[in-house]
């Protein structure tokens, strides 16, 4: 198995377009839960900025999430979503090493 690769994103709504963006992720999240290489998608809201929203995502390497990517499926999400913003995603990548919610086999002992 190669290294896991994770990413936090945070996305900012055009005004009153929150509730709508969040429906789009959760669909995104609905689809992932059929693919074993994604260990981990959150959807969260940021309580002090209502037209805020993030996704933390696990997966079992990077090749497993440029092909959820390039699912037709989820790039359909991404299109509708799009207008919905308000600017670029503010996203990090991450290197996931571990903790509840992730099952101990995804990631490496160093």
């Amino acid at each position: 198995m190669g290294e896991p690769y994770g990413m936090h994103g945070c996305f900012t709504a055009r005004p009153g377009e929150a509730g709508a963006l969040e429906s789009i992720l959760l669909e995104a999240a609905d689809l992932l839960r059929a693919d074993p290489e994604c260990l981990l998608y959150v959807v969260a809201r940021v309580p002090a900025r209502p037209d805020d929203l993030c996704v933390t995502e696990a997966w079992t390497g990077l090749a497993a999430h440029d092909a959820a990517l390039a699912d037709v499926r989820i790039r359909a999400l991404i299109d509708r979503a799009r207008p919905l913003l308000a600017g670029a995603p503010d996203a990090t990548v991450l290197r996931p090493v571990g903790g509840k919610g992730l099952p101990a086999a995804a990631v490496p002992n160093d």
